[in-house]
């Protein structure tokens, strides 16, 4: 039998990110250990980020994008630290790969644990599991814009950004939306938009959704205007399945679900480049949190949960569904760091995590 290895580049980055990566390093260590030789995983770390814009001036160098091609997944910890601006560690790093990658679907499932309280009453007594489709490339942050008039004086700065939908772009992600649909148990795609007020990228994407639905008769539609849908993740989150929206509404719906979900700490997610003409990138939601940052507490399950979908993408499916039962296991028994009301320290966790997969737990 021949092993398949999987060459993997580590990206932790800045704050937690170092600790969620180590965590997520040894339950993919476990799971490759458990496999009896059918697959290998190669780690090899860059050391990117704010430090290392501190010592360079830059956060990844100019030859970086070169240097992931050769590598079957990037899996990322989280960027930012005080020390640098928002924007500039952001584009700096993640989104100069997501962008350079052509990593334009961004997948973020929104998953409610056992044993993890919901402020969501219905949750209670409510089967909730949706996932939000990103598009990951353009819309609200394709980067288009700039400063202007700095030199002028009383405030005379101005300052334009622009929104950029493209034909191919909008039917390329609502189609991914459809197809994933159509795996799901209830085939429906939700788009999110503000068409009424911005009237022309935005209705752009619903004509595109319209043609596109055209040819999905066995999926279900509607489209929802951006703050609607907001109180329908509140009100009546039992109607979703698949939600699509554009780079900036999905990006704070997202962390809405995870937020109901329990902690933006549960919530994983792939910026993918589905044709694989580069690698994809995955990486938890949550940010770099330079609060508890080295203090061994952070929540390592957002980066779990990236960790099985980069195994799903591998063609690991029977190990993705593995650590996913895993983590659900975990967190059923009540071990659960404190953003979540527990006590646990990221270590424990983890240990709890790799204790419940499959061929542990037949052991």
């Amino acid at each position: 039998m021949s092993t398949k290895e999987f060459r993997i580049a580590a990206i932790p980055a800045d704050g937690v990110g170092r600790e969620v990566v180590d965590a997520g390093k040894a339950v993919l260590d476990a799971i490759e250990a458990d496999a009896g030789g059918r697959f290998a995983f190669t780690w090899e770390e860059f050391p990117w980020g704010c430090d290392y814009y501190a010592e360079h001036g830059e956060m990844m160098p100019d030859d970086g994008l070169e240097s992931l091609k050769a590598f079957d997944a990037i899996y990322f910890g989280a960027v930012g630290w005080p020390t640098v601006p928002d924007h500039v560690s952001l584009w700096g790093l993640r989104l100069k790969v997501c962008q350079g990658f052509d990593q334009w679907a961004n997948i973020r499932p929104v998953r409610f644990l056992p044993g993890i309280e919901s402020p969501l009453r219905k949750a209670d007594h409510t089967d909730l599991d949706w996932v939000v489709v990103r598009e990951n490339s353009e819309g609200e942050y394709a980067g288009f814009g700039g400063h202007t008039f700095a030199a002028r004086e009383d405030r005379g700065e101005i300052a334009v950004q622009s929104a950029v939908f493209t034909e191919v772009g909008c039917e390329r992600i609502i189609k991914y939306a459809f197809e994933l649909a159509r795996t799901r148990p209830r085939k429906k795609v939700s788009s999110v938009t503000k068409s009424n007020a911005q009237q022309f990228g935005m209705v752009l994407w619903d004509e595109v959704f319209q043609r596109v639905a055209a040819d999905y008769p066995d999926v279900e539609t509607e489209s929802v205007l951006v703050d609607a849908m907001s109180a329908k993740f509140v009100l009546h989150p039992e109607e979703l399945s698949v939600v699509v929206a554009s780079n900036l509404f999905a990006d704070i719906l997202s962390d809405l679900g995870s937020a109901l979900a329990g902690s933006l700490g549960l919530a994983p997610s792939a910026n993918l480049n589905p044709e694989r003409r580069f690698p994809s990138m995955f990486e938890p939601v949550h940010g770099s949190a330079p609060d508890i940052a080295g203090q061994g507490v952070c929540n390592p399950i957002g980066a779990f949960g990236s960790a099985a979908m980069m195994l799903d993408h591998f063609g690991l499916k029977d190990e993705a569904e593995g650590l996913n039962a895993a983590i659900e296991a975990a967190t059923a028994q009540g071990i659960r760091t404190r953003d979540v009301g527990g006590t646990a320290k990221t270590s424990e966790v983890t240990e709890a995590v790799i204790a419940n997969l499959p061929a542990r737990r037949r052991s």
